[in-house]
């Protein structure tokens, strides 16, 4: 007998209430990362319902960027490679609209206690800790990015003991830790580079600098990452496409 993908409250559309069972399969980890997923007729089959439906809860997904099609292959669950991370998450252009690819240096990882704009930024309770990376991102071998990441140590276990973080971090996440980056909420704002930032990024106290303040959420949309990058863009440009 099919499963039936009405199984639940029994609320919204039929195509969204499958698209959660199957959103289910990858938070549960029975999908797991670049695996090749059952396909539309399967899907439809299995949960008793159409073709059609089956199709646009995989859309959904797909444009949630859970899954990803591939011609002639099938859809496969996403996996977070170093090229998918840059390509996704990574916003900064230089003038010629071609993406900047940075690298890092001068990565520091240590654990301390939450601080209020931690905690409210991570929805974390007043005891909790946190892993802070801070890190230099380089274009062209000059740095132009200072970053500070914040982590939940609860969520991050061990972190401290790698030997050395790799460049792009949400492949990590997905890898080791099981979690996997879904959406990330990025508000921006200009600053004056202060002593510490000028002399890291090797310019001016007081010159311009693009402060980036992200968010990074799970398939629970649940806040696991709180990154501030402060860029002297120096030419080059943020930009944000809709889809």
């Amino acid at each position: 007998m099919p499963k039936s993908a009405s199984d639940g409250d029994g609320s919204g559309p039929l195509y969204a209430r499958l698209r959660d069972r199957l959103v289910e399969r990858i938070r549960s980890g029975e999908w797991k990362p670049g695996q090749l997923i059952p396909n539309e007729f399967e899907i439809a089959e299995e949960f008793g319902v159409s073709q059609g439906t089956a199709r646009k809860a995989i859309g959904e997904m797909a444009a949630e960027g859970l899954v990803l099609r591939r011609q002639g292959r099938g859809t496969f669950v996403v996996e977070h490679t170093p090229a998918h991370v840059l390509f996704r998450f990574f916003n900064i252009y230089d003038e010629d609209e071609r993406a900047v690819i940075p690298d890092s240096r001068y990565v520091t990882c240590s654990r301390a206690d939450a601080d209020q704009a931690e905690r409210r930024a991570l929805g974390l309770d007043r005891h909790a800790g946190v892993i802070r990376i801070r890190r230099l991102r380089t274009r062209d071998g000059r740095p132009f990015i200072r970053e500070t990441i914040a982590l939940p140590e609860a969520l991050f276990g061990g972190l401290l003991e790698l030997p050395a973080l790799p460049n792009t971090l949400y492949d990590l996440y997905q890898k080791r830790y099981g979690v996997l980056i879904v959406r990330t909420d990025d508000r921006l704002c200009a600053v004056a580079a202060d002593a510490e930032s000028a002399a890291a990024l090797g310019i001016q106290r007081g010159a311009p600098l693009l402060r980036i303040d992200r968010i990074a959420y799970t398939l629970d949309d649940k806040p696991v990452e709180w990154r501030v990058s402060l860029c002297h863009l120096d030419g080059a440009h943020y930009l944000a496409r809709s889809r």
